[in-house]
């Protein structure tokens, strides 16, 4: 190891020295490691660089990185790096705004091995776990107590326990639960020379009498608490702001309020210490009941600053959250299809809008929660009316609010939090140089002063010629503001501190933190001084030196030395090279490149396994492993494109390490807050692969699967004999690749054109028809489910629509498209488009049974043609059940009421575009009770499952959809794609039927 700068046992200067990690034997690591934990070590170029990102600006590679099993794991790698003076790094979930888990060191990721709940006691509300445990998986198992953990950061069910201790997480909720630390009792920790000890309350003569300045590290550290207690008292008492949320420097107010009683809790005090004073391996924490009900009052705005001004008078009615969104963010959220219904909500003209959340034991009482505020805050008489008109002012503030809207049930109260959090992901989805980096977004000011410093902000911002929207948490003051900056210019660099230090006059100004939730880093860790001032500032590192002599935990943060301009991700040296040009159509700013480095890496892919709940991220679910995750393969690719790693994206390591198992469910396209489409990028850098190295026969036939599924057609029945052979499997597996364990589809003998051709073709006549579609014969209804084919023309015939099945068109290009044969799918798509454009703008609609292939049609032709043909096509093709639903065709069918309840599991490519909702709408007003599982994809992603070196993986992916199925109530499972039906018929041996025969057999 070799430092720069003065002896780290100095404390004026410790931690004012740069680790360089380039002389280390990481192989040699390696060894040393393996022989002494039972955990992983990775010390390989992707697993560094996967580590070297969080969900802020900032990237650093890190020496390696361990995935411990124990206690005794951490204690042995803390050994061995403090032997050698390697700095160490505790980690969860990764999702830390200000940079705080990443750093130059051995980072040791608690979230994949040590994540068990160890002991409940719902009596003395208690519960003791390790801390990778999920918060969202540790309020699951939680819940039938009626208990939880009380803090709520953003990112729950992918933010850990150790990482909400480390950082002293709060959430939307902090007016009823403050922060973490009131919650942590005790904990086990690892301190820097490998020691474990125990930390929790203590009297303060047991603190004095455990003191020792000479002694051991845990006695150092009782010494310089005691000192902190006998002669910082007043200090901390003038310089920490008198906030609800404050969690910049160390804990030092809880402590002094806590020494007033007689006793501190030392575990509290490591929170928000961010690893840099031990390391946290258990945690016993105290917990909340879940409350009865809750009730919203939304409340709206002419102005920003009105908006601000009612923040005080609105915390008099105790509420449990007040959340801000401004003009900038409701403007966006207008324009997105996702979220424009739920602003229309809002009257004309609102400028601004308060949520305000109430907690109640009763619907009665949570009502007259907002009935009281609504009073109290809206004028009376008509909207559009002066608020201080005609109305009795029942406080000495005025009236500001201009309408209100109140939410009581689940389902409204979901939508008002949904337009809530609208914002966020439209600000993180720029794919400009320029971008909304957090480095001041959560700044706390005393309720009563945000009106003046929201001005001076604005003003600040002004006179540094950019903008910020600002929402999230009004009522304790912390109002999340991001700033446009381009970090790849000097002047945008320069342009970014100038402002974190502008801003952090203003929070001294107004008796606030420069960090209210997220933590200091190398964010904010400069500024520390401005804030606290010189004493406390050496008050911090005299504390850490106590405890860490030779500053090896995550060096740097709280009391450090970084510069928050260092070490950022995009900066003014940042280069890209894709290394090829585009296939693909990428009409984002800055195009294929705007994509890749879309990823902000807030860990929105990482969802628990056990967690339901959007498509993304199938392979992580499955595997908890970062690589798998979008983040972890949009990261890799942008660092493979900028020269951070030695192999390019189209290299053949790459391919396989990296986006091998990107199923292409397209999920993230949805699901991410950044929608990072990485099964788009996949499909850009698979098609480049090819043409660098070629392609393997397996991917070639499965990209021609249109082909030979019309040959196994014409070969049947003797096709289906074939794949029965004794011993015709293993030898498939073993010459082509495909999974002996796997069944293989089955063909017919009379496709579903031959059967439409001879019953006559169409039954409905064109001139007396309400509607006129023609159905794509996409390859596996055609040959292998014609079935489904022939309901879909039954159900629409019924619903008096002339159908006809096209001869003119090809494969729909699904299937090369997904393979990476990027030319082969625009041929297909070209051809469709000249033969279907010409009749679509004479009247007719396009519908398609398999929903990859209607999907194809209706988004991916866009990315591989250009020009209104394309467009024309896109915009009038149909999934049959969308069709029915989106002219309510269903509603003139004459049907029996069916008896069946059914579980219907969707498509993953159906979800990922907000069109799998029409199946469940039009089943269930066609009498059927409907379960509509909040599923993944199923694990089968069209070829993926029945691939050998996959057949595994697509298993456990299964696995979690199964258990959701068993769960259901329904009495049929029901799903429309191919492969989900493929991998249900695999587990259960029964294939479910598709939406429209369910349909079909109530006619």
């Amino acid at each position: 190891m070799a430092t720069t700068g003065d002896a780290p046992d100095d404390p004026s200067s410790a931690g004012d020295y740069d680790y360089q990690s380039d002389d280390v034997d990481r192989p040699g690591m390696v060894d040393d490691l393996d022989g002494l934990i039972d955990g992983d070590v990775r010390f390989d170029d992707y697993s560094r660089q996967l580590y070297a990102t969080d969900a802020s600006a900032y990237e650093m590679t890190p020496v390696g990185v361990v995935v411990p099993t124990s206690t005794a794991d951490v204690v042995a790698v803390v050994e061995y790096c403090a032997e050698r003076e390697i700095p160490v790094l505790p980690r969860g979930g990764g999702t830390s705004l200000a940079g705080q888990t990443v750093n130059e060191a051995v980072v040791i990721d608690f979230s994949r091995e040590m994540t068990d709940v160890l002991e409940m006691d719902p009596e003395a509300r208690r519960a003791r776990a390790q801390p990778g445990v999920k918060l969202g998986d540790l309020n699951a198992e939680l819940a039938p107590h009626g208990l939880k953990f009380a803090p709520d950061p953003a990112w729950g069910d992918k933010s850990v326990l150790g990482g909400a201790i480390g950082n002293n997480s709060t959430g939307s909720h902090s007016l009823k639960y403050g922060k973490t630390d009131a919650y942590v009792e005790e904990v086990e920790a690892v301190l820097a020379d490998g020691t474990v000890t125990t930390f929790g309350e203590v009297t303060l003569d047991e603190l004095r009498e455990g003191a020792d300045s000479d002694g051991n590290l845990a006695e150092r550290f009782y010494a310089e608490v005691a000192r902190i207690v006998d002669e910082e008292t007043d200090e901390v008492r003038e310089k920490y702001p008198d906030l609800k949320r404050n969690v910049s420097g160390y804990n030092l107010d809880r402590l002094i309020d806590e020494a007033e009683t007689g006793s501190v809790n030392l575990a509290r005090l490591l929170a928000g210490s961010e690893g840099t004073l031990a390391i946290i391996t258990e945690a016993t924490v105290s917990l909340e009941p879940v409350p009865g009900t809750k009730a919203i009052g939304l409340l709206t705005y002419d102005d920003l600053i009105d908006a601000m001004e009612d923040v005080a008078p609105i915390l008099d009615h105790d509420p449990a959250a007040v959340e801000v969104l401004d003009d900038v963010l409701l403007d966006l959220a207008r324009e997105t299809a996702e979220f424009r219904d739920v602003v229309g909500m809002l009257p004309e003209g609102t400028d601004s809008v308060l949520l305000v959340e109430f907690y109640a034991e009763s619907d009665e009482e949570g009502r007259q929660k907002v009935a009281d505020l609504i009073a109290d805050r809206v004028p009376d008489g008509d909207s559009e009316a002066d608020p201080s008109d005609g109305a009795t002012d029942l406080t000495a503030a005025p009236r500001r609010a201009r309408t209100a809207m109140e939410a009581h049930d689940a389902e409204t109260r979901e939508k008002f939090w949904k337009m809530r959090k609208s914002g966020l992901p439209i600000l993180l989805g720029r794919t400009t140089d320029a971008k909304h980096i957090a480095f001041i977004e959560d700044t706390a000011i005393p309720a009563e002063n945000l009106p003046a410093y929201v001005a001076d902000f604005q003003e600040m911002l002004d006179d540094h010629d950019t903008f910020a929207s600002y929402y999230a948490h009004a009522g304790p003051g912390v109002l999340h503001i991001r700033p446009l900056v381009n970090t790849k210019t000097v002047e945008g660099i320069d342009q970014m501190e100038s402002i974190a230090d502008a801003a952090t006059d203003l929070v001294v100004k107004y008796n606030g933190s420069v960090s209210g939730e997220h933590g200091d880093g190398r964010a904010r860790t400069q500024w520390n001084r401005k804030l606290y001032g010189e004493r406390l500032w050496q008050t911090f590192r005299d504390l850490k030196t106590a405890v860490d002599p030779d500053w090896l935990l995550n060096p740097g943060t709280v009391c450090g030395d970084v510069d928050m301009t260092e070490n950022l991700r995009f900066d003014a040296d940042y280069e890209f090279d894709a290394g090829f040009d585009p296939a693909l159509n990428w009409d984002n700013e800055n195009g294929l490149q705007g994509m890749v480095e879309l990823c902000h890496g807030c860990g929105g892919c990482r969802g628990p396994q056990e967690t339901t709940g959007g498509v993304m991220c199938p392979t992580y679910r499955a595997s908890q492993e970062e690589i798998t995750a979008t983040r972890g393969r949009a990261n890799l690719l942008r660092q493979a494109m900028s020269g951070d790693l030695d192999d390019d994206a189209a290299d053949v390591e790459f391919m396989h390490e990296v986006l091998d198992l990107c199923i292409g469910c397209k999920g993230c396209s949805k699901d991410c807050p950044s929608e990072v489409d990485l099964a788009k990028l996949k499909a850009e850098v698979t098609h480049e692969h090819h043409q660098r190295h070629g392609s393997s026969l397996r991917d070639k036939l499965f990209a021609n699967i249109d082909a030979l599924n019309a040959l196994g057609s014409a070969l049947a029945p003797v096709s289906n004999w074939a794949a029965k052979v004794p011993g015709a499997r293993v030898v498939m597996e073993k010459t082509v690749g495909i999974a002996k364990e796997r069944s293989l589809p089955t063909f017919h003998r009379e496709s579903l054109t031959e059967w439409f051709d001879a019953r006559g073709g169409a039954q409905v006549r064109e001139s007396e028809a309400a509607h006129r579609v023609l159905l794509f014969p996409d390859a596996y209804t055609t040959y292998n489910a014609p079935a489904a084919g022939k309901a879909a023309v039954r159900v629409l015939e019924a619903a008096n629509v002339h159908v006809a099945i096209p001869d003119d068109v090809t494969g729909s290009g699904r299937p090369p498209f997904s393979k990476g044969f990027l030319d082969r799918a625009r041929e297909q798509a070209r051809t469709n488009v000249d033969a279907l454009a010409p009749r679509i703008r004479d009247g007719w609609d396009a519908v398609v049974v398999e929903p990859s292939d209607a999907v194809m049609f209706q988004s991916d032709y866009r990315d591989l043609l250009t020009g209104d043909d394309v467009d024309t096509v896109a915009t009038n093709t149909y999934g049959v059940m969308e069709y029915l639903d989106a002219f309510r065709l269903d509603e003139s069918l004459a049907l029996d009421a069916p008896a069946e309840s059914l579980t219907y599991h969707g498509h993953c490519h159906q979800k990922a575009t907000q069109k799998d909702h029409h199946a469940v709408g039009v089943l269930r007003r066609a009498g059927y009770a409907v379960d509509p599982l909040d599923s993944g994809c199923c694990g089968m992603a069209g070829s993926f499952g029945y691939e050998a070196e996959h057949y595994s993986m697509s298993k456990a992916i299964g696995k979690i959809l199964f258990e959701q199925v068993d769960d259901s109530d329904g009495d049929r499972v029901v799903a429309p794609g191919a492969s989900c039906r493929t991998q249900l018929e695999d587990h259960y041996d029964e294939k479910p039927p598709t939406p429209v025969e369910m349909l079909d057999r109530a006619l």
